[in-house]
């Protein structure tokens, strides 16, 4: 192996043809004590290679719990991040370090320290898209699973600075009753859905359940039926087996575990926009999510490379709010 990885930030090491990745990943993880977690919306394939996948939430708390030697995070780098801050005596593995997050890269740390200090008296509630850095700044983290009761769980006169979400910030102010502070940040991925083009498709199949993620717009929300996380959307397909139909407003990675889990129920991604000959068949997906492959888990494996590190003097103050987070949730 050379070292072009540290330029690259990931393995591409080729592989004969006639390797069979999945099994490879399999007998790796057995060999090395290793375990790999997936986010929702990577690939399909990778889902299916993966020990455990979740959304964000279940993702962290599986790595705080996890016996494992190794942890391989295949989702994107703050989650990695996420991992180690639990399991600090682990060896993390992120199979392509530029695998980044459009929320993430919304707050810089600097910028928050800046905010926090025009605003005293204020407590920080950060999504747990955001780098150590900046959860190293704030009093407890939340998902879109638990923002609202981990809100609803602080005092009701307590200040609070939400970010870096504004959109799922937003949600938790008109469900909670709050007036927290916003900070103007957003996924490029969410941001790109439109009521145009759920009310296209809800056109055409008027019978449709529309489920649509908390970090869509206001407008996209006031539209959904059902409103949430993914593993809320999960929960709710399993548990109404009569509904035959959905509109999925969410990265399309979702759609694998929605048709593992109901084969017999139709799902609608939801595309980015509408084009002028209809609503077309385009997905909404994250190209940083889609950057985790069988190959790169494969060699990360191999080589134990990427690894994932946290400056210990950011690590001690970011694993506190996750960790409280964990404790109201």
């Amino acid at each position: 192996m050379n070292n072009d990885w540290k330029e690259k930030g990931y393995i591409d090491e080729a592989v004969d043809e006639s390797v069979d990745l999945k099994k490879e990943i399999r007998r790796l993880c057995e060999e090395k004590d290793a375990v790999v977690l997936a986010h929702y919306y990577t690939m399909g394939e990778v889902q299916e290679v993966a020990d455990f996948i979740g959304d964000s939430l279940a993702l962290a708390r599986k790595a705080a719990k996890t016996d494992a030697k190794i942890i391989v995070m295949c989702g994107v780098h703050f989650m990695a991040e996420t991992c180690k801050l639990l399991s600090p005596e682990k060896k993390v593995l992120c199979p392509d370090l530029t695998a980044g997050c459009s929320l993430a890269d919304s707050c810089k740390a600097e910028d928050l320290k800046a905010f926090k200090e025009q605003h005293p008296g204020y407590k920080v509630v950060s999504y747990v898209n955001t780098t150590a850095a900046v959860k190293a700044l704030t009093d407890v983290v939340v998902t879109s699973g638990n923002a609202k009761k981990v809100v609803d769980s602080l005092p009701k006169d307590e200040k609070l600075i939400f970010g870096p979400d504004y959109n799922l910030g937003n949600y938790i102010n008109s469900v909670t009753g709050r007036d927290m502070l916003l900070w103007n940040g957003g996924c490029h991925v969410h941001e790109k859905f439109s009521v145009e083009a759920i009310v296209k498709l809800k056109a055409e199949h008027p019978e449709a359940v529309v489920m649509a993620h908390l970090e869509c717009k206001a407008p996209v929300l006031a539209v959904a039926d059902v409103k949430g996380s993914t593993a809320t959307m999960l929960d709710y397909a399993k548990e109404h087996k009569e509904t035959k139909e959905y509109i999925i407003a969410t990265e399309a990675g979702i759609l694998h575990e929605l048709q593992r889990c109901c084969p017999d129920v139709t799902f609608y991604p939801v595309p980015p926009e509408v084009s002028e000959g209809g609503v077309g068949c385009s997905c909404n997906e994250c190209e940083y999510m889609k950057k985790n492959t069988l190959l790169k888990i494969y060699n990360t494996l191999r080589y134990e490379l990427p690894e994932v590190t946290v400056d210990e003097s950011i690590a001690k103050d970011a694993v506190k709010p996750i960790e409280r987070m964990l404790e109201l949730s």
